[in-house]
């Protein structure tokens, strides 16, 4: 199915003519820039970047756009989202250089991605969820070039994601398969014998084993999270929020007595904590 850029427009409220003429005019301005950073005369560092050595700092910027949204800093988001934005040109760029596309063909390739995989907004094809979406996603993503043989639903799953996230998405596809729970009851009771093996595990003295079984309740409690629509990734970020918030205060009261944390007894350290859990001290 082949849609014309127009038809596409058309198909929802058009962008406004002069919105359209400032992304043409400022898009093609940042790609100059990027090129003239790249080209002859142009900036040291960045002539000598590759592929490789810029791949820790698209990681660094994709993350400080979660914790620019975290903020829900709009102008933190705005300037963060240009840091992500000038890492794909580079990539783009060096692409370019070496004769393999541009970020022409980047910007061709996902639209056309986007048509492909959303039958339901640009085809006849009609759903009754987000689920089904979501199924459908997965069904036209297997028959796409270069994906015939793949040899697992859950093989594509980049191996460079954080565990935690990379957890999550396994346990998304591996379900969408029909690998699944028959209910969150079931889930539950899993983490329970995945608690009990774990101190059996510690009573044996196998480290091992215990890492073993750690992996095991970790991966448990990625699948509650699923069954009860929670992102794990999002619900550990937003504990270690509360966590450094309390303790904070820990660490200030002890000041405040002439003290180190490690002089607190473990009732003043609950006695505090527990202030900063119930809101009594502005803490979260």
């Amino acid at each position: 199915m082949v849609f014309s850029k127009s038809a596409i427009c058309n198909l929802k409220s058009e962008i406004p003519e002069d919105m359209v003429d400032r992304i043409k005019e400022e898009f093609k301005a940042v790609v100059e820039v990027v090129a003239a950073l790249r080209g002859p005369g142009g900036c040291p560092w960045d002539r000598q970047q590759d592929h490789a050595t810029l791949r820790k700092y698209l990681i660094e910027e994709a993350y400080e756009v979660v914790d620019a949204i975290d903020q829900g800093s709009h102008g933190k988001l705005e300037d963060e989202l240009g840091d992500l934005l000038l890492q794909i040109l580079l990539h783009a760029q060096l692409a370019a250089e070496e004769g393999h596309w541009d970020i022409a063909d980047v910007c061709e390739r996902i639209r056309r991605k986007l048509i492909r995989r959303h039958p339901h907004v640009f085809g006849q094809v009609e759903v009754a969820g987000v689920d089904e979406v979501l199924h459908n996603w997965e069904e036209i993503k297997a028959t796409e070039p270069g994906r015939e043989d793949a040899a697992s639903a859950i093989g594509g799953v980049p191996k460079s994601l954080p565990a935690l996230m990379r957890a999550a998405e396994i346990s998304k596809r591996a379900a969408r398969t029909g690998f699944e729970w028959p209910d969150a009851g079931a889930v539950l009771d899993k983490l329970r014998e995945e608690t009990a093996e774990l101190e059996q595990a510690r009573a044996s003295g196998d480290v091992e084993k215990v890492k073993s079984e750690i992996g095991d309740l970790l991966f448990t409690l990625v699948n509650i999270a699923r069954w009860s629509k929670v992102d794990p990734e999002e619900a550990l970020r937003e504990m270690l929020g509360r966590f450094e918030v309390r303790f904070a205060l820990i660490e200030a009261r002890a000041r405040a007595s002439g003290r180190s944390v490690a002089e607190l007894t473990i009732g003043e350290m609950d006695e505090i904590w527990n202030e900063a859990k119930q809101g009594r001290s502005g803490a979260i």
